[in-house]
C-alpha cells in the first residue's frame, strides 16, 4: 500500500475514563479510583434499567459492564447507584473541550461524543512540545489537574487509525496512550486477534466475512477488493480501507450556508444503516424545523440536509457524508412538504447500508409568513397547516409529547424518548 497518496496528519482521538461515573464520584468528593459507583439509567416504563458508567472499582469488585442492566446488579452496601444527570456532563464536556482547544483551532476540534473529541494537532503540536507524545502527557496532566478526569488517548495518522488506537491499545497501556501509524497498519492492525474489537465491525459483519473466509484482520487487507465490493457494497470498500488503516476524513469538510436560516441537528444514539430508521429521524428533525418556522412567522422556499457518517467511513467518492440543499417551487412551513423534498435529497444521494450518525435539518430562504402558495399542480388543503397550528398550540400548552406523529412510533425514531430530556435522560437531580 502506497501511503504516500493518502492524507496523513497528526490526529488524537481522546476519551474520558468512565466519565460519567467519575463526574459523579468527583461531585460527592470521593475517590474515582477506589469507589465503587454505578450510573443507572432510567427505565419508567420497563421497571428497570441500564448501566451508563461503572468506575474502576465497580468494574473490578463487581464485573459490571455496560451491557448489565438493574437486574444484574448485586444489592451491596458498598455499591453507590446513581441516577444520570445530563446537564452536569454536558457541562464538564464543555469544560475538557476547552481544555483541547487550547492545543488546536476551533475548526481542528470535533466532539465525537459527549466523552470523546478528535484533535487534529498537524500544525499545532510544535508550540506545546519537542514531540507528540510530549504534547499528548501535557494535554493528560492538564485535563487531569484542572478538572480530576482520566482521559486515554489514541494517537494516529488520521482519525480511523486514532479510534483504533484508542479501543485495542491505550486503555490497555499503562499510560493510556496507544498508537498507530501508516508504518505500524500491519503489526499493529492486522494482528488484533478479535476482528469484532475493531470498530465498525459487528457480530453480523463479522459472519458475512466469514462466509468469505475472512476471519481476521490480515485475510481482510488481503481479500480482493473488488470482490469485497461485489459480495458486501460500499461496506466491502470500508472495511478493506478499515484493515489498511485508510481514512480519507476530512474534519474541516463541514459544508456552511451562509443565508438566513432555521435549522436542527442531531448525533444518534447509533448507527443508523437501515433505510427506514434513518428516514423516520429525518422526518422527526423536519417537523420540528418546521414548528420553529411557524414560531417564528416565516416560511422557506429552501431547504437543507446534511448526513454524516460513522466515524472513518466514506462512501465511494470518499466523502464522509453529504449535504445538499434544494430550491421549493413555493415557499411554505407546512410539515408534509418539507419532509417531502428532504427525502427526496436523502434517498438520491444516500448509498445503502452506509451507516449515518449526524442528521441536519435546515430551511432556508427565509421570508414572512403570507399563506401557503397555490398552484395548480400543487394545491394543499387548506385545513393541512390550521391543523399544524393547532397542534402547535397543544404541544405550547401541555408539552412536546401530548401530541406526537405516529411514525415517531417506529423503529428508530428518537422524538418521544428525547423529549424533555437531556442527550436521551434526565437532566439533573439533586444528590439527596
Amino acid at each position: 500500500m502506497d501511503y504516500s497518496n493518502e492524507p496523513s496528519g497528526v490526529f488524537l482521538l481522546i476519551d474520558n475514563k468512565s466519565f460519567y461515573a467519575t463526574v459523579e464520584c468527583l461531585m460527592r468528593g470521593l475517590d474515582p479510583l477506589t469507589t465503587p459507583l454505578v450510573v443507572m439509567s432510567e427505565a419508567a416504563n420497563t421497571g428497570g434499567g441500564l448501566v451508563m458508567a461503572a468506575s474502576s472499582m465497580a468494574k473490578k469488585l463487581f464485573h459490571i459492564s455496560n451491557v448489565n442492566r438493574k437486574r444484574d446488579i448485586p444489592n451491596d452496601e458498598q455499591l453507590i447507584v446513581v441516577p444520570p444527570r445530563m446537564n452536569l456532563y454536558i457541562e464538564k464536556n464543555l469544560e475538557v473541550n476547552h481544555i483541547f482547544n487550547q492545543y488546536c483551532a476551533d475548526e481542528d476540534l470535533q466532539p465525537y461524543s459527549i466523552d470523546e473529541s478528535i484533535l487534529d494537532i498537524t500544525h499545532s503540536w510544535k508550540l506545546f512540545g519537542n514531540n507528540i507524545l510530549q504534547v499528548i502527557r501535557k494535554i493528560q496532566s492538564q485535563v487531569k489537574d484542572e478538572l480530576g478526569l482520566v482521559t486515554t488517548v489514541g494517537l494516529g495518522n488520521n482519525p480511523l487509525q486514532a479510534k483504533i488506537a484508542l479501543d485495542i491499545y491505550a486503555k490497555h497501556n499503562r499510560e493510556f496512550i496507544g498508537v498507530i501509524t501508516n508504518q505500524t497498519v500491519k503489526s499493529k492492525i492486522w494482528t488484533i486477534p478479535e476482528i469484532t474489537d475493531v470498530w465498525g465491525i459487528n457480530k453480523r459483519t463479522k459472519a458475512n466475512l466469514a462466509r468469505l473466509g475472512i476471519h481476521n484482520m490480515y485475510e481482510l487487507a488481503h481479500y480482493n477488493p473488488f470482490e469485497l465490493k461485489r459480495r458486501l457494497g460500499i461496506i466491502g470498500t470500508q472495511l478493506y480501507a478499515t484493515a489498511w488503516g485508510i481514512d480519507r476524513t476530512n474534519l474541516q469538510s463541514t459544508i456552511l450556508h451562509k443565508d438566513k436560516s432555521l435549522g436542527n441537528s442531531q448525533v444518534l444514539p447509533r448507527d443508523y444503516a437501515e433505510k427506514d430508521e434513518i428516514e423516520t429521524v429525518i422526518k422527526e428533525i423536519g417537523a420540528q424545523v418546521a414548528a420553529r418556522l411557524r414560531a417564528h412567522n416565516k416560511q422557506c422556499s429552501g431547504i437543507y440536509l446534511a448526513i454524516g457518517y460513522s466515524l472513518g467511513v466514506v462512501d465511494s467518492n470518499g466523502k464522509a457524508g453529504f449535504a445538499h440543499s434544494m430550491k421549493l417551487s413555493n415557499s411554505t412551513a407546512e410539515t408534509t412538504t418539507i419532509n417531502r423534498q428532504l427525502i427526496f435529497i436523502f434517498e438520491k444521494y444516500w448509498e445503502s447500508q452506509t451507516p449515518v450518525r449526524t442528521v441536519a435539518v435546515s430551511c432556508t430562504r427565509l421570508l414572512e409568513r403570507y399563506g401557503e402558495q397555490l398552484n395548480i399542480f400543487n394545491t394543499p388543503k387548506p385545513t393541512a397547516i390550521k391543523l399544524e397550528e393547532t397542534m402547535d398550540r397543544i404541544r405550547k400548552r401541555y408539552g412536546k409529547t401530548a401530541i406526537i406523529r405516529a411514525s415517531s412510533l417506529k423503529k428508530g425514531g428518537t422524538f418521544i424518548e428525547r423529549a424533555g430530556l437531556v442527550g436521551g435522560h434526565n437532566g439533573g437531580q439533586s444528590l439527596e
